[in-house]
């Protein structure tokens, strides 16, 4: 066991206090289980409910969980990136703490990424506990950031998967304001390996990181953080109605055509104008916080990185 790699767990928290023990019930019993040497890394933006409170009891029982604490809630996608970079395992595996990706599947990704791999992501093949609204904009989302994404960003991913010590290098050295994870790590390339699982709904709780709204940003950073395709596209829209606009003024003035049909081509060109300044702010947006170069996180505390991993020699429990 000496020998055996480190898996680094990476969960981003907020306002979780009922999910914290039901999910490292699972994990540790599947780690364990499994002969895995781990730590685990709870990335939390700070939460008025007990998350704290949670996790600090645990890590009083298992020397192997680690805390990080932000000064201020940051937003998820910045608090895995900082789990990454905590993480000191040869792979690391992000997982949400809701109990809709199955800590169970984690041996068999990581014996994939062990095989060879550099990435092993898990993909779902059903979508349980989800409304019908929410599959549908998941629907689209993938659809268009697989039809204009600079690289391929597999379909019905989150940022369940498996990730070995190079990628992880390389995510980081991006420094990329937003962190969309699913693109970094297609960005950056090497292997790729999937695993099929059944989503099951949230064990506790609603999520407080991906809500409706948060599923759009999110499909917003993929398609506008990997793509130009959109300004092209509507550049394309923008023309042909100018120029349909052009002929039915033209058709009205000789007597050819309706002055109604002409106004209404006029209308629709203005409803583009504020569509397309508001797909142009996207873009402006992001190099306006690229260029300001904040940091994505600042970290408030750092609980328990001193101590050894669990697992092989060193990893026992502490006492409670």
């Amino acid at each position: 066991m000496t020998g055996a790699p480190l898996l680094s767990v990476v969960v981003p928290v907020y306002r979780e206090a009922g999910n914290i023990a039901p999910f490292l019930a699972r994990l540790e019993s599947t780690l364990d289980g499994a002969g895995i040497r781990y730590e685990i890394i709870f990335a939390l933006d700070p939460s008025p409910d007990t998350t704290e409170a949670e996790i600090r009891a645990a890590i009083a029982r298992n020397s192997a969980i680690r805390l990080l604490l932000f000064s201020r809630r940051f937003g998820q996608p910045p608090a895995t990136l900082a789990g990454l970079a905590a993480a000191v395992g040869d792979f690391a595996v992000v997982i949400d703490v809701d109990l809709q990706d199955p800590p169970e599947l984690i041996p068999l990704m990581l014996a994939r990424a062990t095989e060879g791999a550099d990435v092993v992501y898990a993909r779902r093949r059903s979508r349980a506990g989800e409304t019908i609204i929410k599959r549908m904009i998941a629907a689209v989302g993938y659809s268009l950031i697989a039809r204009f994404a600079e690289v391929p960003i597999p379909p019905n991913t989150g940022d369940f998967r498996v990730l070995s010590r190079r990628v992880i290098t390389h995510v980081l050295s991006l420094r990329e304001t937003h962190g969309f994870l699913r693109g970094l790590v297609a960005l950056v390339g090497f292997s790729q390996a999937e695993v099929l699982y059944d989503r099951a709904p949230r064990f506790a709780g609603r999520g407080h990181y991906n809500r409706l709204t948060g599923s759009i940003r999110i499909g917003l950073n993929g398609l506008v953080s990997f793509s130009n395709r959109p300004l092209q596209i509507l550049w394309l829209i923008g023309f042909g109605l100018m120029a349909g606009a052009l002929c039915m003024a033209l058709a009205a003035r000789v007597g050819f055509g309706s002055p109604g049909a002409a106004v209404m081509v006029h209308v629709g060109l203005v409803g583009l104008q504020f569509t397309g300044l508001g797909l142009i702010g996207e873009y402006i947006g992001r190099i306006y916080d690229e260029v300001k170069g904040r940091p994505p996180y600042i970290i408030a505390e750092r609980v328990n990185f001193d101590q050894p991993p669990k697992g092989g020699a060193g990893g026992e429990k502490n006492e409670a």
